[in-house]
């Protein structure tokens, strides 16, 4: 479906968005891949190894409406990946945390419908289930308003629906280049949060995999989660460094110690299919819409009520092996 196509991807020069686009270019043949993102270094960077001519580099942010509207005329797909995602820095920082992750992420929804955008996914997070800090309280209302969006398009074509996935395994920021780091330097202990702590676990090539099947399946409002495994954060440090101690630091400001993407309170808006769930929207938009049976056919079931998909009563789970595969991939 992304053959001849001209796709968008805001903060594109970011973990996901070279993965994406990476794959965009083994397996299809669009007709333009435009990187949207406001720091022009991690373009030029980027641009050194996804040259090919359909490439566009476009320096913009989302708070920036009008360049938006600029980079998305002729779009066919959005992936909407720009975030400010680092908890701690939202604690402190919360009012451009806002900026970024609502207030553009209604720039885009706006930009997608003045442009006849065809097709919009958002990128979500475990967060933003349930949240108890500032990032994942933005990241719902982003998830709040892309959901909504379905309701005000009207006779556009615009579809808008969102992912929410886990801990990307070696992604920037992520954990795990940080212990890998740590033990490079030959350090005698790993800082671990707490060892009770639980975490969702993804690979960026699964997380890629999962949004470009998700634009087939998608019919506009709702939040695909995929199954995926849990760790605790000590079996994690133990996989990576089985000889070294671990020092227990404390959560941090705005960490949870475990992590939610289906809650309760969505059960029972909550279907079941066979390798992810999807959450329906709690409004309305047509009589017609049907999520029980998705755009390719596949079917679902509602879980039951007071179902919950938390990383610490999940039925899957890593081990050593399991996680140490993933790093590799």
């Amino acid at each position: 479906m992304f053959n001849n196509k001209n796709i968008l991807i805001t903060g594109g020069t970011g973990s996901f968005g070279k993965k994406y686009t990476e794959i965009l270019l083994k397996k299809y043949k669009p007709n333009k891949i435009i990187i949207f993102s406001r720091d022009e270094l991690k373009q030029y960077e980027m641009a050194q190894k996804f040259n090919n001519p359909c490439m566009r580099y476009m320096i913009g942010d989302v708070r920036d409406l009008d360049r938006l509207k600029k980079a998305m005329y002729g779009v066919h797909y959005v992936i909407h990946a720009a975030a400010l995602k680092h908890v701690p820095i939202a604690e402190y920082n919360p009012m451009e945390c806002i900026k970024t992750n609502i207030n553009g992420a209604g720039n885009v929804i706006d930009a997608a419908l003045e442009c006849g955008v065809q097709k919009v996914i958002a990128l979500s997070t475990d967060k933003a289930a349930s949240p108890i800090n500032l990032y994942g309280a933005t990241k719902l209302a982003s998830d709040k308003l892309f959901v909504a969006a379905n309701n005000i398009r009207g006779a556009r074509r615009t579809e808008f629906s969102v992912v929410r996935y886990g801990n990307v395994v070696g992604s920037r920021g992520s954990v795990v280049p940080l212990f890998k780091k740590l033990i490079s330097e030959g350090v005698t202990e790993l800082p671990i949060t707490e060892e009770h702590m639980t975490r969702f676990w993804i690979t960026l090539e699964q997380g890629v995999e999962f949004v470009l099947k998700n634009f087939s399946r998608m019919q506009g409002g709702e939040i695909f989660i995929p199954k995926i495994s849990s760790m605790t954060m000590l079996d994690l440090a133990k996989s990576l460094a089985p000889n070294l101690g671990v020092k227990i630091i404390g959560i941090r400001p705005g960490e949870k110690l475990h992590e939610i993407m289906v809650p309760k309170d969505d059960s029972h808006l909550t279907l079941e299919f066979d390798d992810h769930y999807v959450i329906q929207p709690s409004i309305i938009f047509t009589q017609s819409n049907d999520f029980t049976c998705n755009a390719l056919g596949e079917k679902g079931k509602p879980v039951k009520i007071g179902f919950e998909y938390s990383s610490e009563t999940n039925s899957q789970w890593l081990d050593a092996k399991g996680l140490l595969e993933m790093i590799d991939a």
